[in-house]
């Protein structure tokens, strides 16, 4: 199976495990964003979203599992504009090591290259004629390409506020990196929502991760393993691998030969369940943060790769 189909059917699956408006009630502002069936109050949401960021993102992906088949869509419609516009805050530029290179001159495109213009320059002063500014050089601090890849933890059980956290770090990745990224969601198995080198809008991508629903073991291995293949397809100077999760892993497999196998890993972990996590960064010298909701993805991201 494609992964592109793979994807696709994980996400019919996932919205096929729909909740009940009385499960729903349990959210404290539910009653004010939904106030009757079929029904989503957009200013009542960005009142909630002033008071709690964190909170009402949580509550919005929650409503994008919802029995109510018109506010299912509504809130779908809304919580991909609302992440997308969470994601958008905050230079998330990943760094590379950067060399220095020889370019065909511009104005204040750097420091001539005296050693590749010694030519045009000496001909022109033999000829007593202006350079030819076609003929010289200059060098530049060349930054390499960044490819990257996220791995969304979904096993266990994922909603609400860990799903709307998941959406963000997509979106923010999609911003970041919009012409070489990846996005696999994995418990047992592995989901690609976005493969690398596939074209695919962000708001598509964000609206696959919040159709995911969380089940199943985590085969963090078999993650990782993944990962180094999508980065494979690149020819970026950087590759880096963005893993969102707890890393407790239940299935077998060798989590810290996969790591090693990775040009680059990055680790963003919840904040109140992030022991494991510590203990794997620290083993294979992965940069790590931790995120107690949507609204600190971006700096925890900003914090990685740099």
């Amino acid at each position: 199976m494609s992964e592109g189909r793979a994807a696709d059917e994980a996400v019919d699956r996932s919205r096929q495990r729909t909740i009940s408006r009385s499960a729903l009630g349990r959210h404290r502002r539910f009653a004010e964003v939904s106030p009757e069936l079929g029904r989503l109050d957009e200013q009542a949401v960005d009142d909630a979203m002033r008071a709690d960021p964190d909170g009402t993102l949580g509550l919005l992906a929650e409503l994008t599992g919802a029995t109510d088949a018109r506010l299912r869509e509504l809130a779908r419609s809304l919580a991909g504009r609302l992440v997308l516009d969470v994601a958008r805050r905050g230079p998330v530029h990943p760094r590379g090591t950067g060399t220095i290179a020889s370019r065909p001159y511009r104005p204040d495109a750097g420091d001539l290259d005296v050693d590749a213009s010694t030519e045009a320059i000496t001909e022109a002063i033999a000829s007593d004629a202006a350079v030819d500014p076609e003929r010289l050089r200059v060098r530049q601090w060349v930054r390499p390409a960044t490819a990257l890849c996220l791995l969304v933890d979904r096993s266990g059980s994922m909603g609400g506020v860990a799903l709307a956290t998941s959406a963000v770090a997509a979106a923010a990745v999609a911003f970041r990196a919009p012409h070489d990224y990846s996005v696999l969601g994995f418990s047992r198995d592995v989901v690609a929502v976005k493969s690398q080198g596939t074209d695919k809008p962000a708001e598509r991508v964000v609206d696959g991760v919040l159709a995911l629903r969380g089940h199943g073991t985590t085969d963090l291995a078999g993650a990782l393993w993944a990962a180094a293949r999508q980065l494979e397809r690149s020819r970026a100077g950087r590759k880096i691998t963005v893993l969102l999760s707890d890393c407790r892993a239940t299935e077998p497999g060798d989590v810290h030969a996969a790591a090693a196998d990775l040009d680059e890993l990055v680790i963003v972990a919840p904040a109140g369940d992030a022991d494991a996590a510590a203990e794997l960064a620290a083993s294979v010298g992965a940069p790590m943060a931790t995120v107690d909701g949507p609204a600190s993805v971006v700096p925890a991201l900003l914090q990685v790769l740099s």
